[in-house]
């Protein structure tokens, strides 16, 4: 686990500008706000392999519902820093990927806080998981995000 605390581990990054209003009044950002920039991460992720998330869900019936979301904070992120969201997958079950994500301050190699997402495909309206889309996971190894 300790290689996801590296910026190498990470084959994806986002960056945001750290705004006034994601900070709480201690002057750093709000705890909350990181799984925001980890859910838009994985958006600009999914953006960037040009895989069609509604498509997905309009012509296949399948969608993705979070299960599982944690976070270890190390050392907080301040108003109007440029930080980066790197994205990783640290596994892909037959349903199921889990995503690793770091954030590291621009251009810098500590890592600020780590989390992992949990997420499984379903058929929609059945409640039952459903196996990867191929098409997904062909776009995922093309891109070598898999660690």
């Amino acid at each position: 686990m300790l290689s996801s605390l590296n910026r190498e581990h990470y084959s994806f990054f986002h960056i945001f500008r750290v705004r006034y209003s994601e900070i709480d009044a201690q002057g750093i950002v709000f705890n909350a706000h990181y799984f925001t920039y980890f859910d838009t991460a994985i958006t600009e992720f999914i953006r960037e392999i040009k895989f069609d998330y509604k498509a997905l869900i309009a012509s296949e019936g399948l969608d993705f519902y979070l299960v599982k979301s944690t976070i270890d904070f190390f050392k907080p992120a301040a108003f109007d820093q440029l930080i980066e969201i790197g994205v990783s997958i640290a596994k892909v079950g037959r349903s199921s990927l889990t995503w690793e994500l770091a954030i590291f301050r621009k251009d810098e190699d500590e890592c600020l806080a780590r989390g992992e997402l949990v997420w499984v495909c379903t058929k929609l309206g059945s409640g039952q998981s459903h196996p990867l889309p191929d098409h997904l996971l062909s776009l995922i190894n093309d891109f070598g995000l898999t660690t």
